[in-house]
C-alpha cells in the first residue's frame, strides 16, 4: 500500500514488506526512543550475531569438515541460506534506529527479497527433506541406489531458482521515497493496486506455507506409520531432527502469515496489527538463527551440550546422513521382512 501523504503520516516499522503502521511526524529528525523501536533493534541485533555465528560455524562443519553426504547437502544449503538473511540483518537494525533508509532503492529491493528467498528457500528444503525421508521409508532399495549427491546438488539448485523466482515480487514493488514533511527516506511497498497486494500476500502464504504444510504432514504420516509398524529401528533421531527443525519453523512464520492476512482488511484490524507485525517479524527472524542450536540439542547428554557445542552440531549432521544411510540398506530377517531405520 502507497505511503499515505495525508494528515503527515509515514510507514514505521516497515522492516521486511509490511506497511500499515504509521505515526505522526514532525520536522524534527526521528529517533528510536520508543519501547516497540528499542525491543526490535535489540532482538535483531540478537538475531544477527546468534544466528551468523551459529551459522558460519554449520556450513564450517557441514562444507569442510564432513564427509559430503546427500544429508549434509540438505543441512548445507539451510545453513546459507539463514546466514544470508542472518548477514542482512544490520541495514535493518540502522533502518529501525535511525528511521531512515540510507542505503538507496537497490538495497531497499535486495533486503527485502533477502528475506523472502530465505523463507522460500528454508520451507522447500524443508520439504525436500521430509520427502527424502519418506522414500527412504517406502521404497529402501530404490533409495540406495538412486539416492546421490549429485542428485541432491541438482534438486538443491532447484530450489534456488525457484525460491528466487518467487521472492522476485520484492524486487518490484519495494521502493523508497521521502517521507512528508521530513528530509529522511522510507523503504517500502508501492503496490500499483489493491488487486496486486491480494495476490502478493495469498501466493506467498499458499505457496510457501499452506502447500508445503500439506505435504509435510503427508509425509509425517506415512514415515510415522512406518515408524510403529517397523519395530526394529534403530535409530529415530533423525526423525526428530527433521521433527525439530520444521516445527520451529512453522511457529515463527505462522504469526507472519497470519498478520500479512489481516493487513489485506485493516481497517478492520488496525488496532492490533502493529503489535502483530511486530511479532510476527521478530519470530520470522529469529527462525534463522535457531537450526545451529537445534542441531547441538537434539543429541544425546543435553546437560553437557553447552560446553560442546562444535562437536554437538557435528555430531547431529554427521549421525543424520549415518543414520539415513542405514535406513536406506535394507536387512533381512528369516521371515523376509525388511528392517528401516528413519
Amino acid at each position: 500500500m502507497n505511503s499515505t501523504e495525508e494528515n503527515e503520516e509515514y510507514p514505521v516499522y516497515d522492516l521486511f514488506n509490511y506497511d500499515i503502521q504509521t505515526k505522526a511526524t514532525t520536522a524534527d529528525s526521528p529517533t528510536c526512543s520508543d519501547a516497540t523501536c528499542i525491543f526490535m533493534t535489540t532482538v535483531l541485533v540478537i538475531i544477527f550475531i546468534l544466528g551468523s555465528v551459529g551459522n558460519a560455524v554449520v556450513i564450517w562443519i557441514a562444507g569442510f569438515k564432513l564427509k559430503k553426504t546427500v544429508n549434509t547437502t540438505w543441512y548445507l544449503s539451510l545453513a546459507v541460506s539463514d546466514f544470508l538473511f542472518c548477514f542482512s540483518l544490520p541495514f535493518t537494525v540502522v533502518y529501525t534506529v535511525r528511521e531512515d533508509w540510507i542505503f538507496g532503492p537497490f538495497m531497499c529491493k535486495l533486503i527485502s527479497f533477502i528475506m523472502f528467498l530465505n523463507m522460500f528457500s528454508s520451507i522447500f528444503l524443508l520439504v525436500i527433506i521430509s520427502l527424502d525421508r519418506c522414500v527412504a521409508v517406502i521404497f529402501p532399495v530404490w533409495a540406495q541406489n538412486h539416492r546421490t549427491i549429485r542428485k541432491a546438488s541438482v534438486i538443491v539448485t532447484l530450489v534456488w531458482i525457484i525460491s528466487a523466482g518467487i521472492s522476485t515480487p520484492s524486487l518490484i514493488i519495494r521502493a523508497v521515497q521521502p517521507k512528508h514533511g521530513m528530509q529522511t527516506q522510507v523503504c517500502f511497498n508501492d503496490y500499483k493496486n489493491d488487486q496486486d497486494h491480494i495476490s502478493i500476500v495469498v501466493c506467498r502464504c499458499v505457496f510457501g506455507f499452506v502447500i508445503p504444510l500439506l505435504i509435510i504432514f503427508a509425509c509425517y504420516v506415512v514415515i510415522i506409520g512406518k515408524l510403529k509398524i517397523n519395530q526394529s529401528a534403530k535409530s529415530k533421531k533423525p526423525f526428530k531432527i527433521m521433527t525439530a527443525l520444521i516445527i520451529t519453523f512453522f511457529i515463527c512464520w505462522i504469526p507472519f502469515h497470519i498478520f500479512a492476512l489481516m493487513e489485506l482488511n485493516q481497517e478492520k484490524y488496525e488496532s492490533i496489527l502493529h503489535v502483530g507485525q511486530v511479532i510476527g517479524v521478530t519470530l520470522a527472524s529469529a527462525n534463522s538463527c535457531l537450526n545451529p542450536f537445534l542441531y547441538a540439542f537434539m543429541g544425546k547428554d543435553f546437560k553437557r551440550k553447552c560446553s560442546a557445542l562444535l562437536s554437538k552440531i557435528e555430531n547431529a549432521i554427521d549421525e543424520d546422513g549415518r543414520s539415513t544411510m542405514r535406513g536406506t540398506s535394507i536387512t533381512t530377517s528369516g521371515d523376509r521382512r525388511f528392517s528401516t531405520a528413519v
